[in-house]
């Protein structure tokens, strides 16, 4: 199928095989080894979502995401279904298959961005009844552990103490015949205990003889007096082989039950792995998650580069990857590429191929965001290396045959069908004038029926389709004639040219065989061939001047980022100054609290009256005027065409205009508008607007007498536990006595309430209580009231 050809062509399995390196489990490496292109763009879609919420695990770094255990266990699943028993060590790897599996839903299942993971996980069965009955039964080992069953443990301990005594038996012959035996120590053949007897000692060890060396010097015989006892070990021991296997048969038979749900369990394993593997290699190759967009869109890829080559530069020290950057109009149907041979145009139709492919397997592409490109159902490409003279009927033959199964696959009745069709070196290969034909041809048929062509070619006249058909583009690969030496850069809108005149004059080729050659290609060629010249030099002139514009933007940038540190160092510096301003007037408050905490306390210690109660008003009157803050002074008010300095700058500008508490001043090419805060002379006087002129005053308010609000035993009455009607008497008395302090602190607590509300209403009530209102938190808030008297 030309589906596969494509696949091969484009080298998408060695790409897999790069992917398969950075998958985790078995399985894992196997499915990226052979990644399958989505049918659908949904299916797309999935993976890719799967691709980034994988990166949303990743960055948790969360220490439970990882594949430790999860393993290859579909033929132990296999044999366990049709009625198999299962090692021990296989029924070990299910175990940590499971365990490993529950392990990755927990960590799925606790991030909340990873919706398509949590759907993939959502019915998984991990069964961990049967996971802890096989690490019960079996040990790490993989043999059955003595706890399997209470029957095996015995026969075991029957096992353990009948080769203690045949140990003890040996021993004890050791001792006694040393001098009949070639080597003290107590030997096995096959599952019988024997001595190294030397053949000419054999009577006095009498036994049965297991074994000899190859020499016959040596007999190794099962002493007489352990026979008994080797008989009984060896029954003992095909006893355990069959509890053994009752063990294993039974837990494989559990297995094999659930044989539909653990095939499910690694199926999701392995496409977790498979999403893991896509994003480790996509962030090694510095890629960018692509957006599949709509064909009226255009197709963005900037600074693509080739990820095999990539790989060849990081693994294999090749050279370094040129990037290309594609950005194809959507009315766009056909690119022609040209340019001199070795130029990258077969690489540029490579790049882009393996870059559709990733897209649609879920891999991020190696690219600067944005990524843009369509979801193509089809990839199509004839690829070959026809760049070789020796090319013959048989070549040009082959590239028809596989381009006719490129028209065949491409949808009939469907125009601007969503395939990608890329051809190298389209009607080479025959005559020169017949392949040109062909190949227009051929292109403005694909122009009707595929979304994207990208054809290479070295002929002139199909560089003319683009002036002919809005829906064709020129494209071409730089040439350095200088270095001989192509750049791999890619040039939209200009043609390219094959330049062989060119390097064969480098290369020494004699004049007059260039001389007859240009005159063969006529005047009209040449001509040509200068204006493509002249517009690769406007090309390079307006790169010149975009790489200068660049340098001044960043330059500005730079000049920006600057201007804004030295205003956030000023603004930090300006807070910092009224924190401490704002520390100090805190400060002064607390003296002058403490301040009136004295005149209070020296107003209770006697029995105060009106007089001192005079004496303290002045006192606190005094307080009040020693912490009032001195006037600021008046600041510098800078002229229009003064030179100042922008202390937020350190810069000097002049000013242009004043308004109204801000400044307008000229910094180069630059005007600003600036409060004039932020101004100074030249000799450093800072710059303020001018105070506002007094208001005039209002002449005092004429008052009896002045409330004095100092709390002492006088104006201060207790009726908590006191009635409402009993309260309104003693109130009545209270405010009586207090009438020259000006107030009347009452306490009546907070209780239900009942009390203050009858309090308070008496107050309203009360012709010599101007106000009332509950006294501060430090003076018992809610629980006392205090009454201001008129």
């Amino acid at each position: 199928m030309i589906q596969s050809e494509t696949l091969e062509l484009l080298e998408w399995p060695r790409l897999c095989q790069q992917v398969a390196e950075f998958a985790e489990t078995p399985l894992g490496i196997l499915g990226a080894q052979n990644l399958p292109i989505p049918g659908t763009l949904g299916e797309s879609q999935t993976l890719l979502r799967q691709t980034k919420e994988v990166e949303s695990l990743s960055n948790s770094l969360n220490p439970n995401w990882k594949f430790t255990g999860v393993a290859d266990c579909r033929q132990s699943l296999e044999r366990a279904a049709k009625g198999g028993m299962l090692t021990g060590a296989e029924l070990l790897e299910i175990a940590q298959t499971l365990a490993g599996a529950r392990r990755l839903r927990r960590v799925i299942e606790e991030q909340e961005e990873t919706p398509t993971l949590a759907a993939l996980v959502a019915d998984l069965r991990t069964y961990p009844d049967l996971e802890q009955e096989i690490y019960h039964c079996v040990a790490e080992d993989g043999q059955v552990a003595d706890r399997a069953s209470a029957k095996l443990g015995e026969l075991r301990g029957q096992s353990r103490r009948l080769r203690e005594q045949i140990y003890q038996k040996l021993q004890s012959i050791i001792q006694r015949q040393g001098n009949a035996l070639q080597e003290t120590v107590i030997t096995q053949r096959g599952d019988r205990y024997v001595l190294a007897v030397k053949a000419s000692h054999k009577e006095q060890i009498p036994g049965v003889v297991q074994d000899s060396s190859s020499t016959g010097a040596t007999l190794y015989i099962e002493p007489k007096g352990t026979l008994d006892l080797g008989n009984q070990l060896r029954q003992n021991r095909r006893q355990e082989i069959r509890e053994e296997e009752a063990i294993l048969r039974a837990l494989s038979e559990k297995v094999g039950e659930r044989r539909e749900d653990l095939d499910h369990l690694l199926t999701v394993a392995t496409q977790l792995d498979l999403a893991n593997a896509r994003l480790r290699y996509s962030l090694w190759l510095g890629a960018n998650p692509p957006r599949f967009i709509p064909p009226e869109e255009p197709i963005t890829l900037r600074q693509l580069r080739h990820p095999l080559l990539v790989w060849q530069h990081r693994r294999q020290d090749g050279p370094e990857v040129v990037p290309i950057s594609l950005t194809i109009d959507p009315r766009i149907r056909v690119v022609t590429l040209t340019g001199p041979n070795t130029g990258g145009k077969t690489a540029t139709l490579k790049t882009l191929g393996l870059a559709a492919l990733m897209a649609k397997a879920g891999l991020y592409l190696p690219a600067k965001e944005p990524a843009e490109i369509p979801w193509f159902a089809q990839i199509l490409a004839d690829i070959g290396d026809e760049q070789s003279l020796e090319q013959s009927l048989s070549t040009f033959s082959g590239h028809i045959r596989r381009i006719g199964r490129i028209l065949d696959a491409l949808p009939p009745g469907d125009p601007y069908g969503s395939a990608l069709v890329l051809l190298d070196e389209v009607g080479a290969g025959t005559d020169p004038v017949e392949g040109t034909a062909l190949a227009i041809a051929l292109l403005n048929h694909l122009a009707e029926t595929a979304q994207l062509t990208l054809a290479t070619t070295h002929y002139g006249e199909l560089k003319a389709l683009k002036y002919q058909d809005a829906r064709f583009e020129n494209a071409s690969v730089e040439f350095d004639e200088d270095t001989l030496a192509p750049t791999y850069r890619l040039l939209w809108g200009i043609p390219g040219r094959s330049n062989a005149l060119a390097i064969a004059q480098r290369l020494g080729l004699p004049q007059g065989i260039l001389d007859q050659a240009k005159v063969r290609l006529g005047g009209l060629r040449e001509d040509v061939n200068q204006v493509i010249a002249g517009l690769e030099e406007q090309r390079r002139e307006q790169e010149s001047k975009a790489g200068e514009a660049r340098r001044l933007l960043e330059e500005t940038e730079a000049f920006h980022r600057e201007l804004l540190t030295k205003a956030e160092s000023l603004q930090r510096r300006e807070r910092e100054l009224k924190q401490q301003q704002e520390e100090e007037v805190q400060r002064a408050i607390l003296e002058a609290k403490a301040e009136i905490a004295r005149v209070i306390r020296q107003l209770q210690r006697g029995t105060p009256s009106a007089q001192d109660a005079r004496q303290a008003t002045q006192a606190l009157a005094q307080i009040q005027h020693s912490q009032k803050a001195a006037p600021p002074p008046q600041g510098y008010l800078p002229q229009i065409g003064e030179r100042v300095r922008l202390a937020n700058l350190g810069q000097t500008a002049e000013v242009i205009s004043l308004d109204s508490g801000e400044v307008t001043v000229k910094l180069g090419l630059l005007k600003m508008t600036l409060p004039l805060a932020d101004i100074e002379s030249l000799d450093g006087k800072k710059a303020a607007p001018p105070p506002p002129k007094p208001a005039p005053m209002a002449p005092p308010a004429q008052t009896s007498k002045a409330p004095i609000l100092l709390r002492s035993e006088k104006n201060t009455i207790d009726l908590r536990g006191s009635r409402v009607d009993a309260a309104e008497s003693l109130l009545e008395e209270a405010i009586r006595q207090a009438n020259d302090f000006g107030a009347l602190w009452i306490i009546h607590g907070k209780g239900t309430g009942k009390l203050r509300e009858g309090v308070q209403a008496f107050l309203d009530r009360h012709p010599q209580v101007n106000r009332h209102e509950s006294a501060p938190r430090e003076e018992g808030g809610a629980g006392v009231t205090v009454a201001f008297l008129n």
